[in-house]
This record gives structure tokens, sequence and C-alpha cells, in this order.
């Protein structure tokens, strides 16, 4: 019979009874509010405990955090070790083998996602680009660097440790080589097309992983005049120029517009026009000069990055897609996206049911779409998602 580790009561954490009951329905957060005892150990692994006494196994501990236990490991004989660590990141690697083959840039870890709380990885060809948002991850990077090394045959690694995120956990904010060398942009292919990522400086981790999927499936579609919002890079514009006439790529940078252009260049394209100017801006001046569009697509940022933000998001996300509808040809297609969190899918359909109303036009949705096999989103844990996607056709 398989003993469990002995802990020192100091390195256990008590947590209160609403705490323990939301592991035990599998949601990974416990918040310092449901720690009925803390454990008087700094950041790392510790072990977890109901308030009977009962184990729950083991957790990341970050004391300065609001989120002060992130659950690892259900099993008290489990003590998440070295190469608890090499197991877990090879299964998670593991899922991603549908994608062999169609790029060579993915998320190989999604956090909560794939079991290892607060833990990003991307890959972008032979390098990786690493996230450590808590604090008590923050103490393991050494063993996380080593497995990846060994799993990947990667040529670097680099921590994208800039997130706000850290700050809230008394963590620096920093971008630092790990390992290996890692170049200021690397060329990403995608079904097709080619693309530079910047590792060091760009959004994210280097470019928009996440939406890889929903570009193939418009670019699939995208006839006549196409229309790319907040393009930024251009991966939209990209997939849209391979069956449009031509594309419009709008963004109020111009840094990245001339990036756009690089891009086009590099796959033979003619047909892509880098636009700058606001979006917002840009659509109600088409509108009133009576442009239209066979294509559209609306990508913005996130608009709501609290729950505070959402009342005025839901109109800014009413607003673009409204003026998006109005420039919508007859039988043309919208693909429009938010990646905000706190946005529901419920209301990102009825700020679409409302700009739609207000456009006077009939649309039939096509699609809905979430998130891509690399960036699971769990049943039971909503943190895991924020991408929500719709194809729309306008029937008139």
């Amino acid at each position: 019979m398989t003993r469990r580790p002995v802990v020192e009561a100091s390195a256990t954490a008590v947590v209160a009874k609403r705490g323990a009951e939301r592991l035990r329905r599998g949601h990974p957060w416990v918040f310092r509010s449901d720690v009925a005892r803390a454990p008087a150990v700094p950041p790392g692994i510790v072990a977890v405990e109901a308030p009977n006494g009962q184990p729950l196994g083991w957790a990341l501990w970050s004391p300065a955090s609001e989120i002060s236990l992130r659950h690892l490991e259900r099993v008290p004989s489990r003590r998440p070790d070295a190469a608890w660590w090499h197991e877990m990141l090879g299964k998670a690697i593991a899922r991603r083998a549908p994608l062999d083959g169609l790029t060579n840039a993915c998320r190989l870890v999604h956090g909560e996602g794939d079991g290892l709380p607060s833990l990003v990885v991307d890959r972008y060809d032979d390098v990786l680009v690493v996230q450590l948002l808590s604090a008590g991850l923050d103490t393991l990077t050494d063993d996380i660097v080593a497995s990846l090394r060994e799993l990947t045959g990667c040529r670097g690694i680099l921590a994208r440790n800039d997130a706000a995120t850290r700050a809230r956990e008394g963590l620096s904010r920093d971008v630092r080589l790990l390992f290996g060398d890692v170049p200021s942009l690397v060329e990403v292919q995608e079904h097709g097309v080619r693309y530079l990522a910047a590792p060091w400086e760009g959004q994210k981790t280097g470019a928009f992983l996440d939406q890889r999927e929903n570009r193939v499936l418009i670019g699939g579609l995208a006839r006549g005049r196409a229309l790319d919002c907040f393009a930024y890079h251009g991966s939209f514009a990209l997939h849209l120029a391979r069956t449009a006439e031509s594309v419009d790529a709008v963004d109020v940078s111009g840094a990245a517009l001339a990036r756009v252009h690089e891009h086009a260049t590099r796959n033979g394209y003619t047909n892509i026009t880098p636009v700058e100017g606001d979006a917002f801006d840009l659509l109600r001046t088409w509108h009133r000069e009576g442009r239209r569009y066979d294509t559209i697509v609306v990508d913005p940022p996130a608009f709501a990055k609290s729950r505070a933000a959402l009342p005025a998001a839901q109109r800014g996300y009413k607003d673009i897609n409204l003026q998006a509808i109005r420039l919508l040809a007859p039988g043309g297609r919208l693909f429009t996206a938010s990646c905000s969190h706190h946005l529901s899918r419920g209301h990102f359909f009825e700020v679409l049911q409302d700009a739609v109303a207000d456009s006077g036009r009939r649309l039939a949705l096509r699609a809905f779409t979430g998130q891509p096999l690399d960036h699971p989103e769990l049943i039971g844990v909503p943190e895991t998602g924020y991408l929500k996607g719709a194809l729309l056709e306008a029937m008139d």
C-alpha cells in the first residue's frame, strides 16, 4: 500500500469547508478567504487538508496572492516532484499531436486547462516562450525548464514574465532568457500561411495562436472585397488574401501595419492594403460613403479586462459589430470574436442580437466557435475559457 508522504504541519494548508468543496468539484483555486490555516512556509508546493483533516492532495502556495492555493494533485501519495512535472508536461504536449504538420506554432501548456495552474508554454518552431504566473510556480522554474528541454529538444526558452498577474503575486515583471537562444523574430507556418512571431516584444507571447482555426475558417469562405479590422500583424488578412480579390487591413498602429506589409510580401500577396486608423471611425465613414465588403473580420482586443469594465465593453462590442454589419454586402460573411473572459458566450450573443436588430438587417448564424485544441477550456473551470467567435451571413 502506497503511503502518504510525511508533511510537517507548517507546510500544510487547511482550507475552509467552502474551499474544500470547491476542490472536490474540480476547480483548482482556493481564495485567501477560504484558507482556514495558512502554511507557515515560503511560496512553493504544500499539502492541503479539509477542516476535518482529510487530505486533499497538493497545491501551489502563493502567500501574497488573492488566489492563495492552486490545486495540482488530488492523490496525497503523489507529491508533485520533478518526475511529476515531467509526466504532466509530457501529457500536455502529447495532446497537441493532431496539430503536427499543420503548424509549427501552438500552445503546449494552457495553465489550468492542462492541469498545470498558472503555467503557459507556447512553441514557436524550435523555441519556447513560457509564463510563470504564480509565486508558487515561480519556485519550480528550474524543474520545468529541464523537463521542457528534454521533452521538446528546443534550442531556447524565453520567460515572458511581464504579465500584470505576477505583480499581484508579489513577483517581479521581466522578460529573460532561461535557456539557449531565442531570436527576436521566428517564422510561423500555419496551414500554408507564413508570418513572423516576435517572442521578446510581441503581443501575448509573440503572436495570437488562439485564432488559428478561426483564421482558416473564414479564410476558406472569403471572397470579393474583404476587410480585416484590428489587423495587428495581419494574420487574418493573410488567410483572407488567399481567396478574396482584395483585403483592407485596418489597425491604429503604423508599426503593426508595416509588419502586415512585410507578411504580405513574404507570402507573395499583392492584394492586401494596410490602412492606418481607428476602426470605429473608419467604418462609420465608409458606411456614409456607401462602401460594401463581401467578407469582414472583427477581432478587437479585450474590451473587458475586469468585471467592472463589462458594461462599457458590451457597448463597444455592439458598436463595432453594428458598423461592420452595415458594411456587409448582401450574402456577405462576417466573422466576429471576443477575447474578453468577462464577456460570457451568452452576453456576446446578446450583443450580436442587439447589433443586428439596430442594423435592420437579417443575418444567419452559421457557426459559433470557441478555443482550439491547444487552448483547452475545462467544463466547471470558466477561467480556462475566454475566446468566442461567431460566423454570420447576410441574408438580404
